[in-house]
């Protein structure tokens, strides 16, 4: 079995300052398919010429986060902000079908004091979200977050982020199993992978702790996870969500030397 890796454009090829320039440098380095975060400062149409132009797949994108510059990452589990959610799903629905586009990351959003609350609006939310995304043949995934990346994030428990997936109870909503943030959180990889499979919509991987390539420093045995992935028949794709330790090009040297290609 041969794995599937996509590359993450909000975190690598920062070689260019333009979204739409590293769909082009993706394929350039031999990726068939990527995945982003927020493409949304760009109209549709632009979006889709370059991902067209490129002749890439597009894998994933995340709902619009809101006012970045103001903390805001998400509003699923906020209350009183409803609209806005159902306005950013929306939108992403909108660029998603544009780019024939499968998932989309619904985003929690920061939380000072969570309360029975929060988890009530989320869960209705997540259930209003995946009628919606049924309708429109998409899955959206969340992302238990971790709280030294991301302080405040809502979602920062990779056990309540799958026992809300398990209450919601729908094929339109699974698991993002981003193998960085569950290694920060010092979630057992192998056992959880193995516990949420079913559950699981997409898979990204980063080494921690400074989220670089897979064969740089740090805490996870990436050939181990990998032939892991190849046990569990995954045959999903793979989303590079790392920060070049150097140079974007450079830094793919790692698949080849872990056995894969592109």
């Amino acid at each position: 079995m041969t794995l599937k890796f996509c590359a993450n454009l909000s975190f690598m090829y920062h070689e260019s300052a333009s979204l739409l320039e590293r769909y082009h440098l993706a394929k350039q380095s031999g990726f068939r398919a990527v995945e982003c975060a927020f493409p949304y400062s760009f109209p549709v149409e632009e979006v889709k010429r370059a991902k067209e132009s490129a002749q890439v797949e597009q894998v994933l994108l995340n709902v619009n986060p809101g006012d970045l510059e103001k903390g805001e990452l998400g509003f699923a589990a906020l209350p009183g902000q409803q609209d806005r959610f159902r306005s950013s799903l929306d939108q992403a629905i909108l660029y998603s079908k544009a780019l024939d586009c499968k998932l989309i990351h619904i985003m929690a959003g920061k939380v000072t004091s969570p309360s029975e609350e929060n988890i009530r609006v989320y869960e209705e939310n997540l259930i209003y979200a995946s009628s919606l995304l049924k309708e429109n043949n998409i899955v959206g995934v969340i992302e238990p977050i971790n709280s030294i990346s991301i302080p405040g994030y809502y979602l920062n428990s990779y056990r309540k982020a799958l026992q809300i997936v398990k209450n919601i109870n729908s094929p339109n909503i699974k698991l993002l199993a981003d193998l960085f943030h569950w290694q920060m959180m010092k979630v057992n990889l192998v056992d959880s992978f193995r516990e949420s499979v079913d559950y699981i919509g997409h898979v990204q991987i980063a080494q921690a702790p400074h989220r670089n390539e897979p064969d740089t420093e740090g805490e996870i045995d990436f050939k181990a996870i990998f032939s892991f992935l190849e046990s569990q028949k995954y045959n999903g794709w793979i989303g590079l969500e790392y920060k070049p330790l150097t140079n974007t090009q450079f830094g793919l040297k790692w698949i080849v030397g872990m056995g894969y290609s592109l």
